[in-house]
């Protein structure tokens, strides 16, 4: 039984005993190769998303610990030109938290000029400096919005900043940072409104992907039976919308389709619990701190900033790297006995 198949390989500790074969890519045991970069740079956010961080926000990494905008543009670069990295995202935490953020997207800019440079924000505060990330090289961005409703908005997030998350989606959109894709959570409380917020997305040119809530929250108050399915979902949509299932077309995107009224806009739905598509995961994550993480829901991490710092050079950052991904988990096994969610939360790991 192959890997597809099986949807959720049950395998999250023990791996097959295979040499790694000598190629230069992010290569694991399961034969998938990493493409995409998801890059921390901060724990830091303007909001308190109950599905990612605690009320009191999440412990403060030293400062001394956090990456610098050189190391950063240093290992993305890396990346890329060692280790067959093909796009590359910033998140957090909300990279806007980051001062240094021109800095960074613009460093990479200047070493990687076509290289694919997105960013994931909750677009509070987008306003200020869309206009700055789009001169510095940033391609596009993806936005967290779960509602629309303001009062929705308000409690799940424990801000009341919707005006300004609207208003940075409409700045990006006025600079060139498109296409604009919309993530947001499937959460008990949001999803009657679900509809609402796809009409919205429709109305400003947005392409909206529904997420499955993962075990990621800071609180522990995750549960599968109280989950939003995407079965769910499509229950809520189509009493609104006409919905034909298009699929995946990227076997490597995590989103399936469905063509909205007879096309062409569509929503995307990435089933994260119900349709796992770990066996086709092409990513590979850093945290803000400087650890290479192979998969959201493992706790083993490769440090790369202690070696940089102590005069590493790239040829043996790039082993350490690739040995991180050898060890990639064949899946997250949400649904296996004695699962337990990883010790940081997805606001330290990074989307």
């Amino acid at each position: 039984m192959s890997l597809v198949e099986m949807g959720i390989p049950v395998v999250r500790g023990g791996l097959p005993a295979v040499d790694r074969p000598d190629v230069p890519d992010l290569l694991d045991r399961f034969g998938r190769t990493a493409r995409d970069l998801r890059v921390s740079i901060t724990e830091k956010c303007s909001l308190r998303c109950t599905y990612c961080m605690p009320e009191q926000g999440l412990p403060p990494i030293p400062r001394a610990d956090v990456l610098t905008a050189a190391e950063i543009v240093r290992l993305v670069v890396l990346a890329v030109t060692e280790l067959g990295v093909r796009e590359v995202r910033f998140t957090g935490g909300e990279p806007l938290m980051r001062r240094d953020l021109e800095q960074i997207v613009g460093g990479c800019r200047d070493r990687l000029p076509t290289l694919p440079l997105t960013m994931t924000s909750n677009a509070v505060g987008l306003r200020h400096r869309a206009a700055g990330l789009a001169a510095a090289g940033l391609s596009r961005v993806n936005i967290s919005l779960d509602t629309i409703d303001p009062a929705g908005f308000a409690a799940l997030t424990r801000r009341d900043r919707l005006p300004d998350a609207l208003a940075g989606i409409r700045a990006a959109r006025r600079a060139g940072l498109t296409p604009i894709k919309v993530n947001a959570v499937l959460m008990p409380d949001t999803v009657a409104g679900a509809s609402d917020l796809l009409d919205w997305c429709l109305g400003e040119g947005c392409e909206l992907r529904f997420i499955e809530e993962m075990p990621l929250d800071a609180d522990r108050a995750w549960t599968r039976t109280s989950m939003v399915t995407a079965a769910d979902l499509l229950d809520v949509l189509g009493t609104r919308f006409a919905l034909t299932p298009v699929g995946r077309p990227d076997p490597a995107s995590p989103a399936e389709f469905w063509r909205i009224d007879d096309g062409p806009a569509t929503v995307g739905v990435i089933a994260s619990v119900t349709r796992s598509f770990c066996a086709d995961c092409d990513r590979t994550r850093l945290t803000a701190d400087g650890r290479v993480r192979s998969c959201l829901f493992s706790d083993h991490e490769v440090d790369l900033r202690g070696a940089l710092r102590s005069g590493a050079s790239d040829g043996e950052l790039a082993r350490l790297w690739r040995d991180a991904m050898w060890q990639k988990w064949a899946g997250h096994g949400i649904d296996a006995a004695g699962f337990a969610p990883p010790e940081r939360s997805m606001g330290a790991i990074g989307g």
